[in-house]
């Protein structure tokens, strides 16, 4: 996705407090019509552009003012609204009154660009138009029923057109944009003319002011950047800002001033925002008038997203041509980008706390201070795939623990702030996989978007094959009781012969087809069809005939079909987990029935006191409120040789919601944990209970954790003492301890966890065969434990 697609943006907005009327005694005053020069309560202001690129508030607005000398009650009253040619009103009800001379503030809808508005005295939701539309202030709360003769309708106090409106009071007031409003230029006077009383300017919400625009100031790009993370001209028409363009794409370009301040705090360039195709030519100087504007990636899906500064509304005079300045190299040799921090200084906003502005120190300082400029990374190394957003992830040569295979391992104390993604916004990304180079010095400018910093070259760059591999583990011996988790995404029928073939070749080759696999987003049997079918039989009848077809062994499988859309996932596609196992092992599943979607399993014992399951296959708790819009946990009994191994295969919430690396708030808050804490304590609980009945029971905790092996997700289930799990991921070297890469950094996400019994005969590995890649079966890597199951007694 590019992030130059910069349709106009909506989010609510933040008040400030301020007093905007005095109080007194409210006198009911009878509706005039309009064509009647107004005595009371008029129009003073009105701003369509709020919240858009350049904008230099986050919200359109509407502003009165009372002429007369006494208290007017506008409660019952409202402000209505109507495009240009249009004859259907919103309406926005009013409440209070105006005090003599006093201003009246009605805030309507936004988006996320520009500064929070002054205290409304009400607020609406009417998205209007930037440039053209109708406003009325009427003395009922009833929607107008005309269409181009409004201004003279009786219960209409006051009107304006603007624009190429069909109506208006005698002509109508100018055309407006994201940056100007139509401000009365004599607040005083109304004569019922638009076109004579109002003006375009600057909008001035609350302060019964507005009229000519002032002239620009004179400012440098890094002036204009500053060191902070927006602008300290935001919202200020600047001119004379000089340099040489770098980049262009469809609706803008970026240029960079030959003479820098010499501050690496401040950055040296600067998008303009041209709306539509540039004509400037790169190598092109300038100079350029425009307006200094934050403009918020993501509209009101992006309150996460940091700005970037910009200038829109550009006056662009071509000077002459001047060489491209050499691009600033990033790592070795160039500005070296911090090595663990991301940001240390913030309490939340980091556009009103941070405390400092430290690109030393902090990666998001860091790239900020190199927003808009011409950059290049010699020999940059890719650790990631490219994306189905034709993104791939890069950090200089040295940066950071590196894994095996060439990726960046996250960490709890070092994010990686050296990443940053390149992007295809300007040129074509080619596809590369974890452990690849890019050729030579890659030069582009730097923009933000979706919660990172981007890296967009003008043109494709060379890979350099690193080589890399799939992995395909060891089988097991005989002796051995291999156990995987594969996270199969979203398996349907509707997926076809490829996936599912592709993943028989998974279990068959690289897994060594082991003897126990748990599954994670199996779908029902017609996939994101919201149809009311739960069952999965056939897509579970699938992949075990498509892994005979690939030369492995016959599986079943096992599974409980979950309650219909209550579990996660795409609606319809009902995902859970569910269990393969192979039948020509020694191995059993025991079938105890019982089970159900809401029947919640217990332990029982035996004569002898050895635990069972009261349901095999049967779920965890499915009660507990944590499971609510959530994978059910499913646990099976086994026999291994005669001897008993629990299993219970996993599929926690998903990280969605949580605040990115990259964001607008630090540090990040994770709003998904809590509820993966209370799922991993249900777990665990029910590893208790079998512990209970027998400390030495044989038990395989595995799945999808959604979480990394250092969080408190995982340390929940490992527990504490004699009946503490192995958590296995952890028992690996640090450049090993990986299963999934998200946007470069590489994480544990899957997790084999294991009672005490089995850790001294458990050979653990991930399978590294999708995750690195950019041609992937799953977005996951598969891993397997092979056990030596020992005999279950009770102590």
């Amino acid at each position: 996705m590019s992030a130059l697609n910069r349709p106009r943006r909506r989010l609510g907005a933040l008040a400030v407090t301020t007093s905007l009327f005095a109080s007194g005694l409210a006198v009911a005053i009878a509706a005039a019509p309009a064509q009647a020069v107004s005595a009371d309560v008029v129009i003073t202001e009105v701003y369509g552009g709020g919240g858009n690129s350049g904008a230099p508030y986050t919200n359109d607005f509407v502003e009165l003012t009372n002429n007369s000398s006494a208290p007017v009650d506008v409660s019952g009253w409202s402000i209505q609204y109507a495009s240009a040619a249009g004859a259907s009103w919103q309406v926005t009800k009013l409440t209070g009154s105006i005090a003599p001379g006093a201003a009246y503030l009605i805030q309507e809808g936004g988006g996320a660009n520009g500064q929070p508005m002054p205290t409304p005295n009400v607020t609406g939701t009417i998205l209007m138009s930037a440039t053209a539309g109708k406003v009325a202030l009427v003395t009922n709360q009833t929607a107008l029923a005309c269409g181009s003769g409004c201004h003279a309708d009786p219960a209409v106090r006051d009107y304006v057109g603007f624009g190429t409106a069909n109506d208006s009071e005698t002509a109508p007031a100018p055309g407006l944009s994201n940056t100007t409003s139509a401000a009365r230029s004599n607040p005083k006077q109304d004569t019922d003319n638009n076109s004579a009383d109002f003006v375009a300017g600057n909008p001035s919400p609350g302060t019964l002011t507005g009229g000519p625009a002032e002239p620009p100031v004179d400012a440098k790009i890094h002036d204009i950047q500053g060191a902070a993370h927006r602008s300290p001209l935001e919202g200020k028409r600047v001119g004379n800002v000089t340099g040489v363009v770098t980049a262009k794409s469809g609706n803008g370009f970026w240029f960079q001033d030959t003479q820098p301040d010499g501050n690496p705090a401040t950055s040296e360039g600067i998008f303009v925002f041209t709306s539509s195709a540039p004509t400037v030519a790169v190598g092109d100087a300038l100079n350029i008038e425009g307006t200094v504007a934050e403009f918020r990636p993501g509209g009101s899906g992006g309150t996460t997203n940091l700005t970037t500064t910009e200038l829109t509304n550009p006056k662009v005079t071509v000077t002459g041509t001047a060489a491209v300045p050499a691009p600033t190299i990033v790592g070795a040799g160039g500005r070296v980008p911090p090595s663990t921090v991301i940001d240390d200084d913030s309490k939340g906003d980091v556009e009103t706390t941070s405390t400092a502005f430290d690109p030393r120190n902090d990666g998001l300082d860091f790239w900020e201070s190199l927003e808009g400029m011409w950059l290049g990374i010699n020999q940059p190394e890719v650790t990631g795939p490219t994306s189905s957003f034709r993104e791939i992830p890069v950090v200089p040569a040295g940066s950071g623990v590196r894994t095996v295979r060439g990726g960046i391992l996250l960490q709890k104390t070092d994010s990686n702030p050296e990443r940053v993604m390149l992007d295809d916004v300007l040129a074509p990304m080619p596809d590369a996989k974890t452990g690849d180079k890019l050729a030579g010095v890659v030069t582009g400018v730097l923009d933000y978007s979706f919660g990172n910093y981007k890296f967009l070259p003008p043109t494709t760059p060379a890979v350099i094959d690193g080589g890399l591999k799939r992995e395909v583990t060891k089988p097991s011996s005989p002796a051995q009781l291999s156990v995987a988790t594969f996270n199969v995404e979203n398996l349907d029928p509707n997926d076809g012969d490829a996936k599912f073939d592709g993943l028989a070749q998974v279990v068959v080759r690289n897994l060594a087809a082991p003897d126990i696999v748990g599954l994670e987003e199996v779908q029902d049997n017609d996939g994101a069809i919201n149809s009311g079918t739960t069952a999965a039989d056939k897509t579970l009848n699938l992949l075990t005939a498509a892994i005979v077809k690939a030369g492995g062994p016959k599986y079943a499988w096992r599974q409980i079909d979950p309650v219909n859309n209550a579990e996660g996932g795409e609606p319809g596609g009902n995902i859970r987990v569910a269990f393969l196992y192979r039948t020509d092992k020694p191995l059993k599943f025991v079938d105890t029935p019982g089970g159900g979607s809401t029947v919640a399993t217990t332990i029982t014992t035996d004569r002898a006191g050895r635990p069972h399951l009261s349901a095999s296959p049967g779920r965890v708790d499915p009660a507990n409120p944590a499971w609510a819009a959530t994978r059910v946990p499913l646990a099976g009994e086994f026999k291994w040789h005669g001897k008993t191994v629990f299993v219970v295969v996993n599929h926690f919430s998903s990280k969605g919601g949580d605040d990115p690396l990259w964001g607008r708030f630090q540090p990040p808050v994770q709003s998904s944990a809590p509820k993966r804490h209370q799922q991993a304590t249900a777990v665990r609980g029910f590893v208790d209970q079998i512990l209970a009945k027998d400390k030495g029971a044989n038990i395989v905790v595995l799945g999808d954790l959604n979480d990394f092996d250092w969080s408190q997700t995982a340390d929940i289930l490992v527990g504490s003492g004699k009946t503490a799990l192995v958590d296995l991921p952890r028992t690996l070297p640090l450049p090993e301890r990986y299963s999934y890469v998200f946007e470069g950094n590489s994480q544990i996400l899957d997790q084999i966890l294991i009672s005490q019994n089995l850790r001294l005969a458990a050979s653990y590995d991930v399978v590294h065969m999708n995750a690195e890649f950019p041609d992937q079966i799953s977005d996951h890597d598969p891993q397997v434990v092979k056990l030596i199951p020992l005999p279950s007694w009770v102590h």
